[in-house]
Order: C-alpha cells, then sequence, then structure tokens
C-alpha cells in the first residue's frame, strides 16, 4: 500500500499530512465495509469506483483489511501494543471506525450467516415448476428453528387439490446445496477450464490458462464465507433456470457467465484467501 506512508497520507518535514485526494478513498473504505460487513463485497464496489492505492493498483482484500486496522486513520499511533493520540490530523471519524470496528469483532463465518437468514433465497426468480411458472420463496418456524422452502405459484392459491404433475414444494436448502454442487463440479471439468480461458482472454489477453485454473478452484474454500448478495451474484451468473418436478430437478447453466466470475476470481488476492475473513 505505498510503503511506509500510508494512503490518505504524505509526509511533509517528517510529519504526516493529510492527502486531501487519497482520504476520501480510507473513507470509503470504511464506509462500505461497515455497511455490508463483507472484506470482498468492499473490494468489488471499491473496484467497480475504481478505488487504488498510492502506486495506481487496485484495492484487494488484504489492503481493505489493513486500512481498517491502521488506527492512523482515527488519530492515533500504536507502539509496542499500546495505542497513543497521533501528533496528526485523523481521516475516519470515530463513529465511523467504531462501527466498522464493530462489525471486525463478529467472525466472518457468523456474519456470513446473519446476512444469510436475512436473505435466503438464492434461487429466487429462477426456480420453476414443470408448469413455467416460478416457485416463491417462503419459510417458517418451529420450535425456534428456521425452516426454508419453495412453494409452487398454485398451492399459494389453492388451487393445486389433487394435481399430482407438479412439485408444491421443495426444501430451500436442499435445492440450493444441489445447484451449489452443480456449479461446482461445473468448473472443476478440464474442458470447462479451456473455454472459460478462451473465453475470459476476450477482455484479459495475457491471462493463462493455468491462472485461469487457479481462478475457478478459488470458489470452492471461498463459498461458504461468502455473503448471501455474493453468492447470488455467482448463481445468477452461471444458473438459467432451474425446472423441478415429480421426476427431480433439471439446472440448467449457463456458461458466458463464467469469464466474468474468473476476473472475479482474480481479483481477490490468494492472501485474503486464506484469511478467509
Amino acid at each position: 500500500m505505498g510503503g511506509k506512508v500510508p494512503l490518505g497520507y504524505d509526509v511533509v518535514a517528517r510529519k504526516l499530512v493529510v492527502n486531501e485526494d487519497e482520504a476520501p478513498r480510507v473513507r470509503r473504505v470504511f464506509e462500505i465495509f461497515a455497511e455490508t460487513g463483507s472484506g470482498i463485497e468492499t473490494v468489488k464496489r471499491l473496484q467497480a469506483e475504481g478505488a487504488t492505492s498510492k502506486a495506481g493498483r487496485p484495492l484487494d482484500k488484504g489492503d481493505v483489511y489493513k486500512l481498517l486496522n491502521n488506527r492512523t486513520y482515527v488519530g492515533e499511533a500504536a507502539h509496542k501494543g499500546q495505542v497513543y493520540p497521533g501528533e496528526h490530523q485523523g481521516i475516519v471519524p470515530r463513529e465511523l471506525w467504531d462501527r466498522a470496528h464493530a462489525v471486525l469483532q463478529v467472525s466472518p463465518r457468523v456474519r456470513a450467516n446473519q446476512n444469510r437468514a436475512q436473505t435466503p433465497a438464492l434461487l429466487k426468480g429462477l426456480i420453476f415448476g414443470v408448469d413455467g411458472r416460478a416457485l416463491s420463496p417462503t419459510h417458517a418456524r418451529k420450535n425456534g428453528r428456521l425452516y426454508r422452502y419453495y412453494v409452487a405459484q398454485r398451492v399459494l392459491k389453492g388451487d393445486a387439490a389433487g394435481d399430482d404433475s407438479i412439485v408444491r414444494r421443495v426444501s430451500a436448502a436442499e435445492i440450493e446445496a444441489a445447484v451449489v454442487d452443480q456449479v461446482r463440479a461445473l468448473l472443476r471439468q478440464p474442458e470447462i477450464v479451456v473455454g472459460t480461458w478462451r473465453a475470459a482472454r476476450r477482455e484479459a489477453p495475457d491471462l493463462t490458462e493455468g491462472e485461469t485454473q487457479d481462478a475457478l478452484h478459488r470458489l470452492d474454500p471461498l463459498w461458504e464465507h461468502l455473503f448471501p448478495v455474493e453468492q447470488a451474484r455467482i448463481v445468477r451468473s452461471l444458473v438459467e433456470r432451474v425446472v423441478v418436478g415429480p421426476a427431480g430437478a433439471d439446472i440448467r447453466l449457463r456458461l458466458d457467465g463464467l469469464g466474468g466470475l474468473v476476473r472475479d476470481l482474480i481479483a481477490i488476492a490468494p492472501s485474503a484467501l486464506r484469511a478467509a475473513a
């Protein structure tokens, strides 16, 4: 992140002074993370906005967490485990710092589960019955436990009695797991890797087949740490339609979304994946 001088500052007469052009980028990192609670989502938004390091490199997940944990930005200095008021001007308001750090105190997996409970319908708009009508997400609570389903429109309207040609409802957890497993299996197939590489090279001519394969393989260890909005984006880019009937589920995948997925996965630094945060 530009050596020893943090993004958002310059050194003048051996003192840190605020770089007014860079400071908004720093605050933006804190704002997005406090809003989303996700390092990966923060990186995606920052890169979409063109945010860069001092060296002009797109900010990655490692950069984001270094920024979030750098007390320089709140006007403090840390030395040998102790925190002191700094002699420089802070960039990030204390209220924003506290909001971001309240999120950091919660483990990544717990944060993801909390968000998943709020936005659970991974296949909303993608799952249909054999009658061509969409299934709607719904849920019920029993003994304090949440059960999620996708329900046929005719069941919701009360006109499905005696009709065995449709599936009335399907467990959301089961059908979502089946779709995700299908996507993961797809990304492991050698011919898919080659096809994805060729497609992605249209926008990234220097991309190698090995880099493409590595990027696709990143999805497995990363998936459980993704927030629902991130999972849904991947699913929607790769799944065209899921049709459920008495004989089972037909999962129709789209390959044209793989190039974009590779670019997204390459943008995630391997060190950030190891952190899985």
